[in-house]
């Protein structure tokens, strides 16, 4: 039986599909691709912690967004030096605001 999943995963799982006794069968995504297979798995990961609030799936999301940085330029520890500098300057969502409607 083969499964057809076409997707872009973690470096290692084919590994842990062959010590399963399976026969996973790979590329490597150009660089292009690679960022749009990424932009893919972080809708992915969300909608997956979205449908189970599982915490390990924040993990993951963290995975794909370290990823995707460095397809920027950016390493974490820069993404997460700006999204410091964005809660000094713009606050973060500890107080649950929600906005209803704007005059003027």
């Amino acid at each position: 039986m083969v499964i057809i999943h076409n997707k872009l995963v973690r470096d290692r799982i084919p590994e842990i599909i062959e010590r399963a006794g399976k026969k996973p069968t790979i590329r490597i995504a150009e660089e292009e691709e690679y960022r749009v297979l990424l932009q893919q798995k972080l809708i992915e990961e969300v909608n997956e912690y979205l449908e189970t609030n599982n915490p390990e799936e924040l993990a993951d999301i963290l995975e794909v967004v370290s990823a995707l940085g460095i397809t920027c330029g950016l390493s974490m520890d820069q993404i997460i030096r700006i999204a410091r500098g964005k809660r000094e300057s713009r606050g973060g969502f500890e107080q649950r605001i929600v906005l209803l409607n704007v005059e003027g």
